[in-house]
């Protein structure tokens, strides 16, 4: 968020008491915190502790919520506000490290067996949300909607109203969260029919090039696109070294993330293949016994 008080380099001893212990960031962590506990609770005092949500998926969700905490209210937040290379590793966090640890806690689960018993089984039974998720979810408005929220809140105008108002910045951390979760969500958990883990290798390299070429334009630039100049400068940094040092974090170690990620799906998918052929060749293996493992197996 915006600290205007900024004004001067700070030494180590100061930078870290700046905590900005956001009150809206402290309700919706504890929040979502306090919903999941109570779900994921309930639902092993049923069917019993790893029964429909493995203590591993509540460990990721619970290192999610850490490293969003870390993100807004740690004192890399208040760093944000001078320099653009820290505020580019605070969204790289909530897109790139917090949203695929969120979605991997199954959140959807631990959020229904919170409610009570009536409201859950309404929950259960509706078809319209289920529908919207389904269609938010699919491969292409998935893809789309993370593409254009990475891309657009870079064009400098709107980037730079983000830096000026509180509101718009905490808009802008909304979006980019949001529509991470619904990409990582359709990359972990989409089905995409035949083409099952190929469309996932697909869309993670397509992120991972419109980002990096992203990335690029940052690292290559030779002025200062954004806001952050004034305030770099007050701190004895060169915005457009801090600038391109922001492009080249897009460009090489988010890409180099992205990669591994698409090669471990490669990997699954070449080994779902393997399995599929293994088990079309076998005599003994037919019908329900000859399909692969399903992929949202908890």
């Amino acid at each position: 968020m915006s600290h205007p008080g900024v004004g001067h380099v700070p030494d180590l001893a100061e930078w870290v008491t700046w905590w900005t212990w956001d009150p809206l960031v402290l309700a919706g962590l504890a929040l979502g915190s306090a919903i999941y506990t109570r779900g994921a609770m309930r639902l092993w005092r049923e069917a019993g502790i790893g029964h429909g949500l493995a203590p591993w998926r509540a460990a990721a969700y619970g290192a999610g919520i850490i490293v969003i905490a870390f993100a807004l209210i740690s004192p890399l937040d208040r760093a944000s506000d001078v320099l653009f290379s820290a505020h580019m590793v605070q969204h790289e966090l909530l897109m790139l490290i917090a949203a695929p640890l969120v979605v991997l806690g199954r959140p959807l689960v631990a959020a229904v067996w919170a409610l009570p018993g009536d409201l859950r089984v309404r929950a259960l039974r509706a078809t319209r949300p289920a529908r919207f998720w389904r269609a938010l979810t699919s491969p292409w408005i998935a893809l789309l909607l993370h593409a254009v929220a990475r891309l657009v809140w870079h064009v400098p105008v709107l980037f730079d109203a983000a830096l000026a108002d509180e509101r718009i910045h905490a808009i802008q951390h909304l979006s980019f969260f949001v529509t991470a979760v619904v990409f990582w969500w359709a990359v972990i958990y989409g089905r995409y029919g035949r083409i099952g883990y190929g469309a996932s290798v697909a869309f993670v390299f397509f992120t991972m090039l419109y980002s990096g070429l992203l990335g690029a334009v940052l690292s290559l630039g030779d002025h200062a696109l954004y806001a952050h100049a004034e305030p770099s400068l007050r701190w004895g940094v060169d915005p457009v070294d801090d600038q391109q040092r922001a492009g080249l974090l897009m460009w090489i170690p988010v890409g180099a993330v992205m990669m591994a990620v698409g090669l471990a799906i490669f990997a699954a998918w070449l080994g779902q293949s393997a399995r599929r052929a293994g088990a079309s060749g076998h005599p003994g293996l037919t019908g329900r016994d000859a399909q692969p493992p399903d992929r949202r197996r908890t």
